[in-house]
């Protein structure tokens, strides 16, 4: 599975200036809009903060991963954020978050949802990967992270 077959270089943030929870997650299905004027940002940005009551997508090490599903989709959508400053997304490990993997997903691919979800945490979870993703210069160096990996 390759990641740039449901994300693109327009759906990466290099430098996030969100500061909190809510915000960052506007931020970052923004560009899905902008790229797919019929999509619907503001049901994305409910549906995203329906998911987040139910528990925190920080998973830890300055990660997060936002996610959930909405119908009218008819392919999995991923954004790829980064905040240089981090943002208190109410992580599992109490510490700000730097790297933003949101995956939005039709409600009739939870197999497919579950693997991305499953690639993407893969990947996060090698410290080398999110030092290359943090360290990237601009949005082509993120991009070049991105798609480098497997």
């Amino acid at each position: 599975m390759k990641l740039e077959e449901y994300l693109r270089p327009e759906f990466v943030l290099d430098d996030l200036r969100a500061a909190c929870k809510s915000d960052v997650l506007a931020e970052l299905v923004a560009p899905i809009g902008r790229v797919f004027p019929d999509f619907d940002v503001k049901k994305a940005h409910s549906v995203l903060m329906d998911r987040e009551s139910l528990g925190t997508t920080g998973i830890g090490d300055g990660v997060a991963i936002p996610h959930g599903k909405m119908s009218g989709l008819s392919h999995i959508l991923i954004v790829a954020g980064r905040s240089l400053g981090g943002v208190d997304f109410e992580s599992l490990d109490f510490r700000p978050c730097h790297i933003f993997f949101l995956v939005i997903a039709p409600e009739h691919v939870a197999g497919m949802h579950l693997r991305i979800l499953a690639h993407i945490s893969r990947l996060l979870a090698d410290e080398g990967f999110r030092n290359a993703f943090l360290r990237a210069e601009g949005r082509e160096g993120v991009w070049r992270v991105l798609t480098d990996a497997a």
